[in-house]
């Protein structure tokens, strides 16, 4: 089991490299931490991580900070930021810049099976373009027995559907209200949230090289400090439909078929 890292010495070492978005790194934190402990408590396979949508390598310094050598994957301007390359240089990280996964030809610059573990969190629910060419770089990289660690929003969880139906009986939609659209920077809208299954039935079509390792929703990751709040968090969170948050870990045990899903668009 990797060593505990702090949510203090993560800040101190960004501070020393010249900041980051401390709020964010705050924010999101605890999600970082889970997801790492989740499945290095498990994994005894290689030590080769692609964290794609790396950002300001918040989550690639705790796999950094516990044994993994880290290649981070992001737009090439964010590369570009002095504090990003100086953080990234101290932790030992490569960078590789990005600027279209629709296409994702920059990912041509990795090896065949130079990937044992790959981190897609927080991005599933952002892509709005064809994912087909990106999974076929992704299962080009990732080396037979490696996993794929997908984390996203529950699509019923108690923070939206469950949560919001007076909402919806009102004739006011759903998702993101037009006030977030319009008002309050998000880091990009979730253009679709998945159900369980949903997430399991996309890989499924990708490849059926691809296996469910681990397929599970998980508790709020991190709670409210009001008191009413953190009291229905703790309430919702007993029912694991309704969790806010998904965990999954896709396998790929042996490269036979590829990527078969073929795009009608």
């Amino acid at each position: 089991m990797a060593m505990e890292v702090s949510r203090e010495e993560c800040l101190a070492f960004f501070r020393e490299h010249g900041g980051t978005p401390e709020v964010y790194f705050s924010d999101h934190f605890e999600r970082f931490r889970k997801t790492f402990h989740e499945f290095d408590g498990d994994w005894k396979g290689g030590r080769r991580v692609l964290d794609i949508g790396a950002h300001w390598l918040h989550q690639a310094l705790i796999w950094s900070r516990g044994g993994y050598a880290i290649t981070a994957v992001e737009f090439p301007a964010l590369f570009l930021e002095e504090n990003v390359r100086r953080a990234a240089s101290a932790a030992n990280i490569r960078l590789l810049g990005c600027a279209d996964l629709g296409s994702a030809t920059d990912l041509s610059a990795l090896p065949d099976d130079s990937a044992d573990v790959v981190l897609f969190t927080e991005i599933l629910e952002h892509i709005t373009f064809n994912p087909i060419a990106f999974w076929k770089q992704i299962y080009r990289i990732l080396a037979p027995g490696g996993r794929i660690i997908v984390t996203t929003p529950n699509y019923y969880s108690w923070r939206g559907r469950a949560w919001r139906p007076l909402r919806f009986l009102a004739g006011r939609g759903g998702g993101l209200p037009v006030e977030d659209v319009i008002g309050v920077g998000n880091y990009a809208h979730h253009w679709k949230e998945y159900s369980l299954g949903e997430v399991k039935r996309y890989f499924g079509l990708l490849s059926p090289d691809f296996v469910v390792a681990k397929a599970k929703r998980v508790p709020t990751y991190q709670r409210s400090r009001v008191g009413w709040k953190r009291a229905v968090q703790t309430v919702m969170d007993v029912m694991p439909l309704t969790r806010p948050n998904m965990h999954v870990e896709i396998a790929l045990p042996q490269k036979r078929q590829g990527i078969v899903a073929v795009a009608s668009y």
